[in-house]
């Protein structure tokens, strides 16, 4: 073996256990093992659920009419309920929607207005009430609403919608 090769191999050899050394010290002294979140709320903040209902017989929503087509409301609140979820109410909203539907709730509704939106397959548009208090879903069905999702189609959307995002001015009620 030449000089040289054996002059490589070492630097090749120290930069090696160099290596070594250095992801065994970083492993040793990382703190951030688990997820941290900031604890409590700010002072001006408002609490939000973020967590996602565990199943759909703890949503309630009131499915509001927000288009000329009449029974519309009945119809999609008998969508909801064969997929267990409780509907409250149903009626005409008044206003016309041109969106597919609008989700109108407030802070202890986050995650599941989140799920209600899966079954939307994500394309209806959500409007946050930060004064809102009650636990109750307003579904605003509109113009270019054709069904809900199917229970696959639903969980698919929910995958790739991901978590809830926090809404600007709240926190999550949940965070440990």
């Amino acid at each position: 073996m030449s000089l040289a090769r054996l002059r490589a191999l070492i630097v090749i050899g120290v930069l090696v256990v160099c290596a070594t050394v250095l992801v065994a010290v970083a492993i040793v002294k990382d703190r951030q093992a688990d997820d941290t979140r900031a604890e409590g709320c700010a002072a001006n903040a408002v609490p939000v659920n973020l967590k996602l209902p565990s199943t759909a017989d703890q949503i309630k929503v009131r499915v509001l009419n927000g288009t000329d087509t009449s029974s519309l409301a009945s119809q999609v609140a008998e969508a909801f309920r064969s997929r267990k979820v409780q509907v409250v109410e149903e009626k005409s909203e008044g206003k016309k929607v041109t969106d597919v539907a609008v989700i109108r709730y407030g802070p202890s509704q986050v995650g599941a207005a989140w799920l209600v939106n899966a079954y939307f397959l994500n394309e209806a548009k959500l409007a946050f009430d930060i004064n809102r208090k009650d636990d109750v879903i307003d579904v605003v069905v509109g113009t270019k609403f054709k069904q809900l999702g199917s229970f696959t189609e639903s969980n698919q959307a929910l995958a790739v919608a991901g978590n809830p995002p926090l809404p600007e001015g709240t926190c999550d009620a949940n965070a440990k």
